[in-house]
């Protein structure tokens, strides 16, 4: 079960000031649970771990294993939540989340969420001489970085496989419509559900990140199962963590503190804090409103930006992501001649020294004026990261009520897009 530590906090934000915002953040959760707030219609997510498709969820399964049996790599296309999920889970629990069952795991790259010729180039280069298949994410086919991407990438596959190439293609698409969803009824690429009332940087638990997770050879049934133990039903204890953790963002925002830093010292966890930072970054930040999510991963960063964190502006307010334990262990050996000094932590496990930098930094920074949280997870598994996207989806809802928008639009991205059409000629 996820915890808040708030020791470092109680500081800045006094009982009066938590009683004070309390009323209203509870009518931001009774929002989310009940309907009724502005983007309602997009809250399937919030169901998700009971009431998910489960004769999809086999295909998905199914899928994934055809993919590891059959190909070296798998190239997922998309951008935003189409592809920060899934890649965040993989690349923190590629190394200690592996599904038992899983013969083969296959390597998953990401393209189509950019529009580089270098970075394109380098997918392909990677392709060559290896069996590979595609998923292409995209509720409409048209987004522009995905589209390019599929096109090209589709014209290599067809040069290596030849008609054979559609049984290599999986579309995650609009269940009834859209461009790519007909092009896969053309073509007869298995297809897989974008839902309609579930938006993109919400959707890593359905088949948008199921599929290349699972391909990954990622228990998804662990991951499910920690999403769905997040408890919802009982009103007087429902999601405490969850509404403490967006009761204190709150208070903070309205007290000047505008940045908040996720911090981890993980490096594994740096693709999360990118999911992290759409999620909230999309959900809050509208309307001339919303604190801007920023991260670092620690040991490294505190080398470069940790400065700033200790004696810079006092905008920043900070949460650290801990895990009680580590999947492996490394012992710090003893040297004959201790010629660097280090004598004194042999016998140790590197994993207790990355916790003691943790424990000294969350004090030095709170000590130098920071707001400081943490959120601690048992260990780095499916089952627990499972609940921290539900417990981060939850509670970015529950924030972005509280400051007043509506969790589920972003108008804003529209934007850019127009312009870039006019001067391309469309």
């Amino acid at each position: 079960m996820i915890t808040l530590d708030d020791k470092y906090i109680k500081n800045f934000v006094s009982g009066e000031e938590y009683d004070a915002a309390l009323e209203r953040v509870v009518a931001a959760r009774d929002k989310v649970l009940n309907g009724g707030g502005e983007g309602s219609e997009f809250l399937g997510w919030r169901d998700l771990p009971e009431n998910y498709d489960r004769d999809e969820y086999v295909r998905i399964k199914a899928a994934a294993e055809k993919i590891r049996d059959d190909s070296d790599i798998l190239v997922v296309i998309g951008i935003g939540g189409s592809y920060l999920g899934a890649r965040a889970v993989i690349e923190l629990l590629g190394h200690s989340g592996l599904d038992p069952e899983s013969r083969k795991t296959t390597e998953i790259i990401f393209a189509g969420n950019n529009l580089s010729s270098i970075e394109l180039d380098k997918v392909l280069k990677r392709l060559d001489g290896k069996d590979w298949s595609i998923n292409v994410i995209s509720k409409s086919g048209t987004t522009l970085e995905p589209a390019l991407a599929f096109r090209v990438l589709r014209a290599e596959l067809a040069k290596r496989y030849g008609a054979s190439a559609n049984q290599r293609i999986y579309a995650t698409t609009d269940a009834k419509k859209g461009t790519l969803h007909d092009l896969a009824t053309e073509n007869g690429w298995e297809k897989f559900v974008v839902p309609d009332n579930i938006g993109g940087r919400y959707s890593v638990l359905t088949a948008v990140g199921l599929l290349p997770i699972a391909a990954a050879g990622i228990d998804v049934d662990e991951l499910m199962a920690g999403a769905g133990s997040f408890p919802r039903t009982d009103l007087g204890k429902v999601i405490v963590e969850a509404l403490d953790y967006a009761l204190y963002r709150n208070v903070l925002y309205e007290k000047g503190y505008g940045v908040e830093v996720l911090s981890c010292f993980e490096p594994s966890f740096a693709v999360m804090n990118e999911w992290w930072k759409q999620l909230f970054g999309e959900s809050e930040g509208k309307d001339s409103k919303g604190i801007l999510p920023d991260s670092m991963i620690f040991t490294t960063d505190l080398h470069s930006l940790g400065q700033y964190l200790q004696d810079g502006k006092r905008q920043v307010f900070e949460t650290f992501v801990q895990f009680g334990k580590s999947p492996v262990e490394v012992v710090v050996p003893a040297a004959e001649d201790d010629g660097d000094g280090l004598n004194y932590l042999a016998g140790k496990n590197l994993s207790l020294v990355n916790q003691k930098a943790y424990e000294a930094t969350a004090k030095a920074h709170h000590d130098g004026g920071v707001p400081v949280m943490t959120l601690n997870l048992s260990d780095i598994s499916p089952k627990s990261i499972g609940e921290f996207i539900y417990f981060m989806e939850m509670a970015c809802a529950i924030s972005a009520y509280t400051l007043g928008v509506n969790p589920f639009n972003q108008p804003g991205v529209e934007e850019y897009k127009k312009n870039m059409f006019g001067l391309l000629g469309k």
